[in-house]
């Protein structure tokens, strides 16, 4: 189609410029309620997100100031009310929305941003019971982190002068609101633990909204009362009010007053306390010299203690008795012993060659040899023999002889 006489051609940079600018002047702010999804966060700290619908979709933009400021977390899925400039992106010929607040719907965003983080603590555990210190029964030193002018010093104050008079207190003093609060009263809680003087710390303030009591819901409170080695008693606002740090808190108190009631006993129900147990105690004493006492009276009626040379005299006649026993003993074994040493003795007695020779027996040998004979056929004819009596001995020499006798001819 040709160009008709007067019409204006653009470029496509001022087209896009003139529809970014009749955007802007017709859509100078706007609310918009939707679904949030393909949240990205690259490095710039800027937040880039789609809000949807069932119908639409629209690309949004919230800039690093502004996503600073959030006091919950943005997470796919969450609808909220967005509110914000309409622009176009250049570059993409894309319209967007530039939020300049987001919260929500159907919940605060502080609301929001307490659930988030209570649920985040829970899981990880800052909740648990077993994590929670006990309180010491009349402590020395009391820490106490609040506002130096607010109604919450007062009110521990005053307590504390009535019910315990002679109490060392320490006060830390810190905002407890507005910006930067919740970093003072963590720090405060972490230089209690770094000087180590005080034995439990009272954390808290008096009333107000749930943006007044803000700080004690920041995280980096609560990581400082878990981490503390020194107990806490949180006491934040009035009854009603529940902040994250009452749960990590090893107690919690419903007001400051009430914190100043749980740290210290009344010093008079603490002295009748004392005054008790230090007559529980006496009688206990009274009651146990009694008990010894009488075991020393029957000791003392005891046969031992009338009669104690008798006791030793018994003693020694039984040593005597036991020593008589073992020497009828030893003689016994010692006669048996000599009973079974002769009766060896004889048997091997009887079996020596000595004992034959007493019978009329005798040994013969040679005398050159000294080898024993037990057949004429042993010698010769000349030889020397030696014979070997019971007492003595002979020398002889053999004289020729027939042995064996020959045998007799048949007749």
């Amino acid at each position: 189609m040709d160009q008709a006489p007067g019409e204006e051609i653009l470029t496509v940079s001022e087209l896009t410029h003139r529809i970014r600018r009749s955007l802007e002047d017709g859509f100078p702010r706007v609310c918009v309620v939707g679904e949030l999804s393909n949240l990205r966060r690259p490095a710039s700290g800027h937040v880039y997100l789609t809000l949807k619908d069932a119908g639409a979709q629209l690309s949004a933009v919230l800039w690093r100031t502004t996503a600073a400021r959030l006091r919950f977390n943005l997470e796919d899925g969450l609808e909220v009310i967005a509110t914000g400039e309409l622009t176009v992106y250049e570059p993409r010929g894309a319209y967007q929305l530039v939020i300049s607040s987001l919260k929500p719907k159907g919940l605060g965003a502080l609301q929001l941003a307490f659930l988030q983080l209570r649920d985040k603590l829970e899981k990880e555990g800052l909740f648990r019971p077993e994590h929670k210190r006990p309180l010491p029964l009349v402590p020395a030193c009391i820490g106490i982190v609040t506002s130096p002018t607010g109604a919450a010093i007062h009110d521990i104050l005053t307590v504390l002068a009535r019910r315990f008079p002679r109490a060392h207190l320490v006060l830390r003093p810190v905002r407890v609101q507005g910006a930067g609060a919740a970093e003072e009263i963590a720090q405060a809680i972490a230089d209690f633990n770094e000087w180590g003087g005080a034995d439990v710390l009272i954390v808290g303030r008096g009333g107000g909204s749930l943006e007044d009591l803000w700080a004690f819901n920041e995280e980096v409170v609560a990581r400082a009362i878990y981490a503390s080695k020194i107990p806490i008693i949180c006491a934040v606002g009035h009854e009603i009010d529940v902040t994250i740090a009452d749960f990590v808190a090893d107690r919690r108190a419903l007001t400051p007053t009430e914190a100043a009631e749980i740290v210290l006993p009344k010093l008079d129900d603490l002295l009748d306390t004392l005054a008790g147990l230090r007559e529980r105690m006496a009688a206990a004493l009274r009651g146990q010299v009694n008990v010894a006492r009488a075991a020393l009276e029957r000791l003392r009626g005891s046969y031992a203690f009338r009669a104690p040379l008798e006791m030793v005299r018994l003693h020694e006649q039984r040593l005597d008795d036991l020593a008589n026993a073992m020497a009828l003993s030893a003689r016994r074994r010692l006669e048996s012993c000599r009973e079974r040493l002769a009766s060896a003795g004889g048997r091997l007695n009887a079996l020596s060659p000595l004992a034959v020779l007493q019978r009329g027996y005798s040994i013969t040998r040679s005398a050159a040899t000294r080898r024993i004979i037990r057949s004429a056929r042993d010698v010769q004819p000349g030889e020397t023999i030696e014979s070997i009596l019971h007492e003595g001995r002979i020398i002889s020499r053999v004289e020729p002889g027939a042995w064996p006798p020959a045998p007799e001819a048949e007749s």
